[in-house]
């Protein structure tokens, strides 16, 4: 698309180094106007003081700045945390489930804004284009997205450092620390520079949420989380609403280093990207909700909704939530909540979760049923039965090698 065919441009904007420069380059590059949109997903307020200023001093003709902190904890990520999603069993998703809501805004904005064109600071290497574009083209299928990342001639992060400095655009990267970092309520994470190494082992100096676990309090904290329908309501007793909840949940896990993860993945564009990431509240609900299903859920309800754990991340990690898959999946998760109601009691020591007891008015488990002791319930001479049907089909399969020697 041609410059001058851009009248307005609706920018996810963060202030940071990639879309600092974004936000200069559109203007100067499509001779448009270009309006800046920050969403406030529990990033901190110190990084978003000052970003009306930096906006407009940096070309931007405005900024609208939403508070999506309890829609983004309400609304996605507790409904992902109800089937436990992990994708490729470590990442807790952090980055991936804030994308829709963001791009979901972003259009919102641009329909106010009569935009007709948006933008985002996603590379052309990685998972968040796919993310925000897949969102843009759901939700307003005739929508221009301008991907500077795969238009302009800069070749990486420490151009856009140095183009910073020439123009005299404020950043906190730097060239000995050229992170990207992305944080949220979920997690914060961090990428690139001395992290591409997968051999380097990451600085304790880094790290934000949480301590390090060398430096974790010697003494272990339990502490008690209720859950109703799959989705935790207070901790300790105290009922909060679901983002002060899981600011609480940070708050504990962060002091004693839980949630540290360092991991290879595979992006959805097929390279491998190596990333560190802290979600110390995501890991303690991840444990508490894990243990109150355990005594509340059908084994065979539980089995198949495990089952289908690993596509509802990788939909997620890819950037299909808004898509009919997502939504068919979400709503039989939501069927297996149903009696998931219940307290689970955790041991939190030294980057450590243990779960440390779990209770529930629902609960399957009987202890008439699974003592060693002596019961009258359960008939053990009945598992004699059970055993030879099970062990037909191999016992036949047997016979037949006998017999063939194959």
């Amino acid at each position: 698309m041609s410059g001058s065919s851009v009248k307005k441009v609706v920018l996810a904007y963060s202030g940071g180094l990639d879309t600092s420069v974004i936000l200069k380059w559109i203007v100067e590059t499509y001779k448009c106007e270009a309006v800046c949109f920050t969403a406030d997903l529990g990033q901190g307020t110190g990084e978003l003081d000052g970003l009306e200023k930096k906006c407009k001093a940096t070309g931007g003709s405005k900024l609208y700045v939403e508070d999506l902190r309890e829609e983004f904890v309400r609304d996605f990520v507790f409904p992902m945390l109800k089937i436990n999603a992990m994708y490729e069993g470590q990442y807790y998703l952090g980055t991936s489930i804030a994308r829709p809501l963001i791009a979901k805004k972003q259009i919102e904005i641009a329909n106010k804004e009569n935009a007709d064109a948006v933008s985002h600071g996603a590379t052309g290497k990685g998972n968040d284009q796919v993310r925000f574009e897949l969102t843009y083209y759901a939700l307003k299928p005739e929508i221009t997205v301008i991907a500077p990342w795969r238009e302009w001639k800069f070749s990486g992060r420490l151009d856009l450092i140095a183009y910073c400095k020439e123009h005299r655009i404020p950043v906190e990267a730097t060239a000995e620390k050229p992170f990207s970092t992305d944080r949220n309520l979920l997690h914060i994470s961090y990428e690139g520079g001395i992290l591409e190494d997968p051999w380097f082992e990451s600085t304790s100096d880094m790290y934000r949420m949480a301590v390090p676990a060398e430096q974790a309090p010697d003494k272990a904290e339990y502490i008690e989380i209720d859950y109703e329908k799959g989705t935790p309501v207070s901790i300790n007793g105290e009922k909060l609403s679901p983002a002060k909840l899981l600011e609480k949940a940070n708050e504990i896990g962060g002091r004693h280093g839980v949630g540290r993860v360092d991991l290879v993945e595979n992006r959805f564009v097929g390279m491998k990207s190596r990333g560190v990431y802290e979600t110390p509240g995501g890991a303690i609900l991840h444990a508490a909700h894990r243990a109150v299903e355990s005594i509340t859920m059908d084994r065979e309800a539980m089995h198949l909704r495990d089952s289908l754990m690993p596509k509802f991340a990788e939909l997620v990690y890819y950037g299909f939530w808004y898509s009919p898959e997502r939504e068919a999946l979400q709503a039989l998760v939501e069927s297996t909540q149903q009696n998931v109601t219940g307290t689970a009691r955790l041991k939190l020591y030294k980057g450590n979760i243990y779960v440390a007891g779990r209770k529930s008015p629902y609960t399957l488990y009987d202890p008439a049923l699974s003592t060693f002791e002596k019961d009258r319930v359960y008939n053990q001479r009945d598992a004699e039965g059970f055993i030879r049907l099970n062990a037909l089909r191999l016992r036949t399969l047997a016979r037949m090698k006998a017999k063939t020697g194959k």
